[in-house]
């Protein structure tokens, strides 16, 4: 008998359980699990477009940067000595000591008599000093010639900082936003028109973090290449042999060695992106069905990233004193009984008096010389400066607030009727060059910062973590050393990172889904004003960061607050 039951219908399947907490898609969907995504990474706009994008907001930033940047006609601030020492590298292979009136004599255009035969005491690495040098050797040695490295290399930090936004947010928009945001700060404008060392150690920082940012991007869809399936074997290490070489690791590792060959402080970010590379490598595989995942790749990925990173960046470093070791003897002779060699016990270096080695030992010799030479820098950072004081010096607890700029540059007391002044009777007009931000700019930022630790912390975002950890290992470290003299424009590393929340910030405000939404367009109105505002105040201040006249009264306009003075 056939029986008239209706036949079984299979139950539908159960609709996966919404993870919260996790990203969203420019729909508002939730981000799709990492090994899934890097099967197919997002294609991001025309790539055609967000190059030229990035590189017309860049020229832009070039040609504010070169705007009389040979004014005013002298050494403004330390360019003092990293324009001599410079000029010395590129003519003498080492720094070399100067007369006492070398400053007018350079300024007069007289480059000879100028240099003694005996080394100089340098407290900063060369790599930003060999920069200023190339532009010294293609346009002399002036100002114009002392300040296009900076100008230079302070415009491709924009680039830079275009494409590494447009990879974090997905957006030509945002990264060209981000470069423009970078573009308009006051301090990092004025650092790129100075010849001094603190615009390169941003640049090759925030290269550095691009670096590993790509990587992390390169890692996941090597994994799903190698990787098609889960992993379900409980002892499976996921891809091990063809992961070991990490192409934009090595070159981070390159960029980190030029970093802080520039300046030390970039020590403390390498040491925190170098452990996020391991950590989001964990993640990736964690993401493929590793199990044990952060234990395991301690060894598969934490050992090839040390290497990449750290190491290279050693050996780019000490590459960079090649100048300083080809000429050791010099130094062991001069200067190997300072103050700084004998404080708290210490002796002469021991190479001064040891007979001179040749081949692979003469090598040997001079890097232990280095060694030596580099602890005297050490102390003199670290307890020589301790006492001394500086008008211009803050603390770095105030920096993101903009407690205390930097009078780099100042003419003051210009007599109406003279150099153009305009001011009436009584009054007086002045030029300046004052290290500031962009007022609007910082004190935006901070708020965007701690967003960006919610988003972090609640929303587990990656991108707004990368801003935060940028962010404390650029600027809390200098908490250590807030008894010594040490200046708010330091700070410039920290900027980026800024830039960053900020951006990302406006992109969460606005939503990446084009359809017109009562939220998109209150997020295109306050995101749009925001960058308006950024904006006019780049545009108001901007006298102040380019020597240009103002009368007494157009300069106290600008000067907000009693202690930027």
């Amino acid at each position: 008998m056939t029986s008239s039951a209706p036949p079984h219908t299979p139950a539908p399947p159960a609709e996966p359980r919404r993870r919260v907490g996790l990203s969203r898609t420019a729909s508002g969907r939730p981000v799709p699990l990492a090994r899934v995504r890097a099967r197919g990474r997002i294609r991001l706009e025309d790539p055609v477009v967000g190059w030229a994008a990035g590189i017309g907001v860049t020229l832009l930033a070039l040609f504010l940067r070169l705007w009389h940047l040979g004014t005013p006609h002298d050494f403004e601030f330390d360019e003092t000595y990293y324009a001599k020492d410079a000029w010395s590298l590129l003519h003498f292979g080492y720094a070399r000591d100067y007369v006492t009136n070398a400053n007018d004599k350079i300024l007069n255009g007289t480059t000879t008599g100028v240099w003694k035969s005996t080394p100089e005491m340098i407290v900063h690495p060369e790599v930003g000093k060999w920069l200023i040098a190339l532009g010294e050797k293609t346009f002399g040695m002036d100002p114009f010639g002392w300040r296009v490295a900076s100008a230079v290399v302070g415009s491709l930090m924009v680039l830079v900082m275009c494409r590494l936004a447009r990879r974090l947010t997905g957006s030509t928009a945002l990264g060209c936003v981000a470069g423009l945001l970078l573009t308009f700060d006051g301090l990092q404008l004025v650092l790129s028109r100075l010849a001094l060392l603190d615009i390169f150690v941003a640049f090759f920082i925030l290269c550095g973090v691009a670096c590993v940012v790509n990587d992390r991007d390169w890692f996941r869809a090597r994994m799903a290449r190698l990787a098609p399936v889960p992993i379900t074997d409980s002892g499976s290490w996921g891809p091990v042999r063809r992961m070991l070489f990490r192409p934009w690791l090595l070159l981070g590792g390159v960029c980190w060695g030029l970093a802080v060959g520039s300046k030390w402080e970039a020590l403390y970010p390498l040491a925190a992106f170098g452990v996020l590379a391991w950590v989001w490598s964990a993640g990736a595989r964690r993401s493929f069905g590793v199990r044990w995942a952060l234990l395991r790749s301690v060894v598969v990925d934490g050992i090839p990233a040390f290497v990449h990173l750290v190491l290279v960046a050693l050996v780019v470093y000490v590459a960079t004193w090649t100048g300083w070791l080809m000429h050791a003897e010099t130094y062991e002779n001069h200067l190997s009984a300072t103050q700084y060699t004998h404080y708290d016990g210490g002796k002469d270096w021991p190479t001064a008096s040891e007979p001179d080695a040749s081949g692979l030992g003469g090598v040997t010799q001079s890097l232990r010389s280095l060694w030596h030479y580099q602890r005297d820098v050490y102390v003199f950072h670290t307890h020589f400066l301790n006492d001394a004081t500086h008008t211009y010096a803050s603390k770095p607890s105030g920096w993101l607030f903009l407690n205390r700029p930097v009078g780099v540059e100042a003419d003051v007391d210009i007599k109406p009727g003279t150099q153009g002044c305009e001011a009436p009777a009584g009054s007086d007009c002045l030029r300046q060059v004052l290290l500031l931000g962009t007022p609007v700019l910082w004190w935006g930022g901070v708020l965007a910062l701690v967003y960006a630790a919610v988003m972090w912390i609640g929303a587990r975002d990656w991108r707004f973590g990368l801003t935060v950890i940028g962010t404390a290992t650029t600027w809390l470290p200098w908490l250590m050393y807030d008894s010594r003299p040490i200046f708010s424009f330091y700070a410039v590393t920290t900027l980026p990172f800024i830039v960053l929340a900020i951006t990302m910030t406006m992109g969460r405000l606005i939503g990446s889904s084009p359809a017109p939404t009562a939220r998109r367009t209150a997020g295109v109105i306050a995101s749009g004003s925001f960058f308006v505002l950024v904006l006019v105040n780049f545009a108001w201040f901007w006298p102040i960061w380019t020597d240009a006249l103002l009368t007494h009264a157009e300069w106290l306009d600008r000067i907000w607050f009693q202690r930027w003075i």
